[in-house]
């Protein structure tokens, strides 16, 4: 008998695919991780302030990031409001230029 004649037709499994798929990638972070740390060339003291200090780092320059990307928003908030109050004075002159004429069109 012939696995095809035992089993039938090949039907996929309804799991999906994702969840199998982060599960790998975590095992692999894992081991990874810990690979890297078996295989350091410093002791343990020395690995752990480096990375601190590269963590720190990456703070530091994300914090940086953050900080200029607000000021830059408030910069075209402020830009835009400008804009609008222009756009408003602009139409109350042109409402104020408008309406004595459409006064005389009602007469």
């Amino acid at each position: 008998m012939t696995d095809y004649e035992r089993f039938g037709d090949y039907q996929a499994s309804d799991r999906s695919t994702f969840g199998t798929a982060i599960t790998f990638l975590c095992i692999g972070l894992g081991v990874g991780s810990l690979i890297a740390l078996l295989l350091a060339p410093q002791s343990g003291r020395k690995t752990r302030n480096l990375l601190r200090r590269r963590y720190e780092d990456a703070f530091d320059a994300v914090s940086e990031k953050a900080e200029s990307l607000r000021d830059r928003a408030g910069e075209w908030r402020d830009r835009g409001a400008e804009y609008a109050d222009s756009a408003r004075e602009w139409t109350e002159n042109a409402k104020e230029k408008v309406r004595p004429l459409g006064r005389a069109f009602k007469k």
